[in-house]
């Protein structure tokens, strides 16, 4: 049970991080009229971080008692979660068409 859930919030993390980058649209739902800004991007993806890791807080809290963490621990995730946006981001930006 404990390791099919780190591999869920692994795989939720994976998407979360690569959404902002797949589609012109604000969180897979809303059209833009000229595509997205990058800030726009850079703010879905920081909403995105905190879905996913309150998901990842609530099967923490159904698996058991709940860790205090501290800064860095949310230092780190947060670089992940950008680590895992990379391949979105080459795509999106990187790829010749």
């Amino acid at each position: 049970m404990q390791s099919s859930a780190v591999w869920l919030v692994l795989v939720l993390a994976l998407i979360g991080a690569n959404l902002p980058f797949a589609t012109d649209r604000l969180f897979g739902v809303l059209q833009l009229h000229e595509g997205k800004a990058w800030y726009l991007r850079l703010a879905e993806l920081t909403v995105l971080y905190f879905i996913v890791g309150g998901a990842s807080l609530a099967m923490e809290a159904r698996l058991g008692q709940i860790y205090p963490q501290h800064w860095e621990f949310y230092a780190v995730s947060a670089s992940m979660f950008l680590v895992l946006a990379f391949p979105g981001f080459v795509g999106r930006y990187l790829v010749r068409r």
